[in-house]
């Protein structure tokens, strides 16, 4: 098992069972569970997290909000 794997499933339950009963109040686009979904995928936990807790940081009232994708992964040459 991936070490994101636990990570995306927990997620996937928020998005499918918590998000829908709370309003959609999220400045951004992707939406921040989303982007969480995707920075885990492409940069893998240690990354992934941190990219996540910056999105979070931002995504305050006073934020202007709008499209903010997730940095693309990229690749180590040996």
């Amino acid at each position: 098992m991936k070490p994101t794997t636990p990570i995306l499933f927990l997620l996937r339950f928020y998005k499918r069972a918590v998000s829908p009963y709370l309003p959609a109040v999220c400045r951004f686009e992707p939406s921040c569970s989303a982007y969480a979904m995707e920075a885990y995928e492409l940069h893998g936990v240690l990354r992934g997290s941190l990219l996540t807790l910056k999105r979070l940081a931002r995504c305050q009232p006073f934020s202007k909000g709008g499209f903010d994708p997730v940095p693309p992964g990229f690749h180590r040459s040996h």
